[in-house]
């Protein structure tokens, strides 16, 4: 049965259009191309999960394409990290491709550009082209070379390929307009000279062809019917098509390009740079630092397929760039984890408690149920004695009428275990409690069918045997950004909101015995602590385990709790994405907007309008009073309210001494907007 077309996202809309439309199913084919300079994130899930999805879904072949035209950032082991990381997720790739395979294609295409007077090598700059290209606001200016004979082009361009020339000296060029509004399609770069070591053509090439030419090229050879993109690719489809208008034959398959918002996470950074730049400056372990939104880095910290999996189909697939709250990712491990971790014991900040009337000498074996999840998980083996650890924050000598756990003359259970009561304390010279002394009533022994087996006590503590306790080294991690877009901020560096405490070791921690044989594919449930998963590091010697996530969410705000397991599921399915509204989007961009220039420059400009389309003049005035030395958010401010008076906003006095103020401006951009509002 067909899905219902309010169960597609806009993505399959397009899809199922054009299957109607009489596009043959057969022929669709769709497409993964990661750049291999970083490993892959939890933004590129998104990607993954959208194409090998529709894969799935509509039977078509997705191929595995590694963009690698930028040999002085690529590197094999980011090729083998990302196919492992796909296969991990679950997903299987038609073919594996690499732009390289059509070096030589798309170098013939190049040299028939030129030939046709459609491309020209050019040997400024690249400061001096850039100051060429105009900005959003003003046309560029034609390169003194964009009338170079045809013959001297494909002579330089040859001489380029020999490798006569150094890195920086020539570029070539597309001849398309210096005037368009597009900023893509002022002459763009299609190949510059790197001389580097490429990692699958060694040395054969010095000149590597630039993202867009190469993208819809190799879409076009391999036949991709779709190729999906993240938003700010959104500008370059026109350059994309005109690419393909050059080399096009009607006989066959022309893919289209189309968009969609990436995938932004609060409290993290996604930027492949910037996580570079965590790794190199040690402020993380690597690359699978179980605190990096990396996905090996979250497959560490033991977050599942399934997980990832679903956190995609939850925040869902959207056509403007938002932020989805952490605690959904937190809250689909949670859930996964509920229903196939393994529920043990262990003790991170130990005291010794001693049951005083229990035989010395004797211990005995108790069943703990494996997971109360599932119905058939079974039990497995724990060992009761009379000295165990339980964790130091549990007894308090007077823990008042609210305090559930042990205290002097109150009654807890140990868990699948018996009731105690606590009787005394023993304190070393500088009043530490160093033993916790209590009595066991041996008739209440869970599971036994006694009577006194079901009384109820208020609290059940976890524990562990201390004479059958195995040493494991615990690692507690938090977010590692303290600030939820650590990013976003036009007077500080990202780094200046690390979190300090996002990372807590402990060394000795006592667990049963039943963890000795863990493996690195083992799920448990700390019973009353959290998720834990084996770490790598662990060896014959040693156990090392990481903690995944918390029980509950410590982090969510008043009215956004992601729920735990034993709440309802989260009623997202028909709006997934937790979003920010509009006008902060808006200020977000605009706080970066004097740190960008040319096309992503234009990029974001486009996209504070498309934000603007959402704003209302209320909520936007407020910000006409924005400080004169903020600048970006003055031009983002601008360009909303242009939006806003298109839309029919009458202009009042507010508006036209905003206006005023913002020709005023030593700014050229923002003098610019504001002329157009006069």
């Amino acid at each position: 049965m067909k899905e219902s077309a309010e169960s597609l996202n806009f993505i399959e809309h397009i899809i199922e259009e054009d299957l109607a439309n009489g596009f043959p199913q057969e022929k669709l084919r769709f497409r993964f191309p990661p750049e291999p300079n970083g490993y892959l994130h939890i933004g590129h899930a998104a990607s993954i999960c959208l194409n090998f999805g529709l894969g799935e879904k509509y039977q078509a072949p997705v191929n595995l394409r590694f963009d690698d035209t930028n040999p002085s950032k690529e590197e094999q082991e980011y090729v083998d990290a990302i196919k492992r990381d796909i296969a991990w997720l679950g997903f299987r790739w038609a073919n594996e491709c690499y732009a390289s395979d059509y070096f030589q294609q798309l170098h013939d295409w190049a040299v028939k550009l030129i030939k046709e007077d459609k491309a020209y090598v050019d040997q400024q700059t690249s400061e001096q082209i850039a100051s060429q290209k105009g900005t959003p606001t003003t046309p560029g200016v034609d390169s003194p070379y964009r009338n170079r004979p045809v013959e001297e082009s494909l002579d330089l361009f040859q001489r380029m390929k020999n490798g006569e020339f150094p890195a920086g000296s020539y570029v070539l060029r597309a001849k398309i307009d210096m005037a368009s509004p597009n900023m893509h399609m002022r002459d763009p770069i299609m190949y510059r000279i790197i001389n580097a070591h490429h990692h699958r053509t060694g040395n054969d090439w010095c000149i590597y062809p630039m993202y867009d030419w190469a993208h819809g090229e190799s879409d076009y050879v391999e036949q991709v019917s779709h190729s999906l993109c993240t938003l700010e690719f959104k500008a370059h489809r026109e350059l994309y098509d005109w690419y393909l208008d050059q080399i096009y034959d009607s006989n066959l398959l022309r893919p289209k390009q189309r968009e969609f918002a990436r995938r932004n996470l609060s409290y993290t950074v996604m930027s492949k740079r910037k996580l570079l730049e965590l790794v190199q400056k040690n402020i993380v372990s690597g690359w699978d630092d179980p605190r990096m939104p990396t996905i090996s880095g979250l497959r560490r910290r033991g977050y599942t397929p399934t997980s990832i999996r679903k956190f995609s189909d939850l925040a869902g697939i959207a056509k403007r760039d938002n932020v989805t709250d952490v605690s959904l990712l937190e809250f689909c491990i949670r859930e996964d984890l509920n229903k196939t971790a393994t529920r043990v014991m262990a003790v991170l900040n130990p005291v010794k408690l001693v049951i005083s009337n229990y035989p010395e000498g004797q211990s005995e074996i108790l069943q703990l149920e494996n997971n109360p999840e599932e119905a058939n998980s079974g039990t497995h083996e724990v060992p009761f004695s009379r000295e165990l650890y339980i964790e130091r924050e549990d007894f308090k000598e007077d823990g008042g009428k609210n305090f559930f756990r042990l205290s002097l003359g109150n009654e807890v259970r140990l868990k699948s275990a018996y009731i105690i009561k606590g009787e005394s304390v023993i304190k070393d010279d500088a009043g530490n409690i160093l033993e916790i002394h209590c009595t066991y009533d041996p008739e209440t022994r869970s599971g036994s069918g006694t009577e006194a087996s079901e009384r109820k006590v208020k609290g059940t503590l976890h524990w562990v045997s201390i004479a059958h306790a195995i040493k494991a080294e615990v690692r507690e991690y938090d977010r590692l950004f303290l600030d939820e877009a650590p990013d976003a901020h036009e007077e500080k560096g990202f780094l200046e909101f690390i979190n300090p405490n996002s990372l807590n070791v402990i060394k000795e921690a006592y667990c049963e015995p039943f963890l000795a044989n863990a493996t690195l594919d083992d799920k448990f449930q700390f019973q009353r602590l959290g998720y834990f998963t084996l770490d790598p590091d662990s060896n014959d010697g040693k156990l090392v385990f990481n903690k995944t996530v918390g029980l509950k969410d410590t982090w969510a705000k008043q009215n956004t709790q992601a729920p735990t397991q034993n709440q309802a599921k989260p009623q997202v399915q028909a709006q997934p994405q937790t979003q920010k509204k509009a006008l902060n989007e808006i200020q977000q961009i605009g706080k970066k907007l004097t740190n960008l220039s040319g096309e992503k420059l234009e990029t974001a400009m486009n996209s504070i309008r498309e934000f603007a389309e959402e704003v209302t003049y209320e909520e936007l005035e407020p910000l006409f009073g924005t400080a004169a030395k903020k600048t970006g958010t003055r031009i983002a401010t601008m360009l909303a309210l242009g939006v806003l008076l298109n839309k029919g906003q009458a202009k009042n006095q507010a508006i036209l001494d905003f206006i005023e103020s913002g020709k005023a401006d030593e700014n050229e951009i923002l003098r610019a907007e504001s002329e157009k509002l006069s």
